[in-house]
């Protein structure tokens, strides 16, 4: 079982990113993974452009979990982002998005991927952890509150 801390390093967090459209987006994404996992930003970037170009991955609610598979990554990924000021995604109710919870995983993840998105997607439909997250002023907090509470709320 992957919990939060095991996929999200301190430094591929940010709060208050300002952004102008979804590749800008994924660009800054890839620019926060390739400084925590030191993954090249463009790929990271390209993947999660292309991926998005099949369908919207915000899912309501103000939260999107855009993924990709990145070659040569070894192990699960999160980039986790909250957006100021919110921004359109074309998401399932039409709601501008403002926590963007970024996916990477490696190229052969398989049933590994599918699990952790399903997770990730469990924890922020619950309302209470996505106000917390809303409330994070800090990617120190942001951290705390991602890391430390996952493994108690999101079995």
């Amino acid at each position: 079982m992957v919990h939060f801390a095991d996929i999200l390093a301190p430094d591929a967090l940010a709060t208050d990113l300002s952004v102008n459209g979804k590749r800008a987006l994924f660009q800054k994404l890839g620019q926060l993974a390739a400084t925590a996992y030191g993954l090249d930003p463009v790929t990271v970037a390209d993947a999660l452009f292309e991926r998005e170009r099949l369908g919207s991955t915000g899912f309501g609610g103000g939260v999107a979990i855009p993924h990709a598979k990145i070659p040569g990554l070894e192990r699960m990924r999160g980039v986790v982002a909250l957006l100021d000021p919110v921004m359109p995604f074309d998401a399932v109710d039409d709601a501008p998005v403002d926590i963007v919870f970024a996916l990477l995983s490696p190229v052969d993840s398989g049933a590994e991927h599918l699990k952790t998105l399903a997770r990730v997607s469990r924890y922020l439909r619950e309302e209470g952890h996505v106000a917390r997250l809303r409330g994070a002023n800090s990617s120190e907090a942001l951290h705390a509150l991602l890391a430390g509470g996952e493994a108690r709320d999101a079995a």
